[in-house]
């Protein structure tokens, strides 16, 4: 007689056919790594409903328009950073253009056409941003140093220079303060330049063979280059989109703000970088995007506003939004790292 196979006769285990149920926890953080745009409009959410319970009724239209309005100007200055962060790169510049092209054009205007006193204000943002893009792309100097060295040549150059206009005042434009603070049908009318932006720059990282190149640079330049790509080619094109971009949030800020200063847009330039991390951006480069970072810019203001209402010092306020920047972006690092 033929002996049976003890290990076929063998009942298997229920474990081995039945699979094992995953958590609950791991399951939420698997479909929030998977839709990482989740957690952060839940964070988003969490942060309007603090605030109206601290404030009953400061949850309105009016409010909801105001805080676009200041989200907006933050949230293009982090698009130049969401863009150059993806190649592994950062530019500090962004806030001195951003401020230098909004004076001159506030006091080009006196005298001049609007045409060109535009043209006039956006030649520093193409010339710092050349100078960025070869200092970076040929000469290998490291973007941190590289930007923030023509940002500081470009507030010296401001002072000098106003000091040639001084006397002739300076005026905001009437287009400008439309666009700036103006609203129409209850929408903030800066989202007629916002939204061309924004979606320009989405579909150039998602559909471009520029965009792919950013990504590709930042995952591996080495590749990149022995693949035939012109390295300094891209990083030159980069930085001066980079610097219009910014010279283009200049000109509306100074429309939302209206009063010209030397220092207008310098305190936006490490919200703009926080903002571009919490939306997802690594700072190491070759992952991101800008969708994250509009609801990142929006996340920066409402808490902006909330530490407002707390009536909080200015020393503590910096703090507590230090921390809660360092927190939100660990948090959410980490459920993205998952994926």
């Amino acid at each position: 007689m033929r002996r049976a196979n003890p290990i076929a006769s063998r009942p298997m285990s229920t474990s081995a056919i039945t699979p094992q149920s995953i958590p609950l926890g791991r399951r939420i953080k698997r479909f929030m790594a998977d839709r990482p745009l989740v957690p952060l409009v839940i964070l988003l959410v969490i942060l309007v409903v603090i605030l109206q319970i601290l404030r009953p009724g400061i949850v309105n239209e009016r409010w909801i328009a105001n805080t676009i309005k200041f989200a907006i100007p933050l949230a293009i200055l982090a698009g130049c950073q969401t863009m150059t962060m993806l190649t592994g790169g950062i530019d500090l510049s962004v806030g001195t253009v951003a401020t230098m092209s909004a004076f001159i054009m506030a006091t080009q205007i006196v005298n001049q056409d609007p045409a060109v006193a535009f043209l006039l204000a956006m030649t520093p943002a193409v010339l710092i941003g050349l100078v960025n893009g070869i200092g970076v792309g040929v000469f290998r100097v490291h973007p941190l140093i590289m930007t923030l060295g023509t940002s500081l040549i470009g507030t010296g150059c401001l002072q000098v220079y106003q000091r040639t206009v001084i006397a002739s005042g300076a005026k905001i434009p009437d287009f400008l303060a439309w666009l700036g603070t103006g609203v129409t049908w209850g929408f903030p009318n800066a989202l007629l330049l916002f939204v061309p932006l924004a979606a320009l720059i989405v579909f150039t990282l998602a559909r471009t063979g520029f965009g792919r190149l950013l990504y590709a640079v930042g995952d591996n330049e080495r590749a990149t280059r022995l693949s035939g790509v012109r390295y300094w080619q891209v990083i030159t094109a980069l930085y001066i989109v980079s610097s219009l971009l910014a010279g283009i949030t200049g000109l509306l800020y100074i429309g939302l703000i209206k009063a010209p200063s030397l220092s207008l847009a310098e305190p936006l330039v490490l919200p703009s970088v926080a903002a571009a991390v919490i939306g997802g951006t690594s700072i190491f480069g070759g992952r991101g995007g800008y969708t994250g970072t509009i609801v990142g810019a929006l996340i920066l203001t409402v808490l902006t506003t909330l530490l407002t209402i707390l009536q909080m010092p200015e020393g503590a306020r910096r703090i507590l939004f230090g921390l809660i920047v360092l927190f939100v972006t660990a948090a959410y690092l980490r459920i993205v790292e998952d994926r």
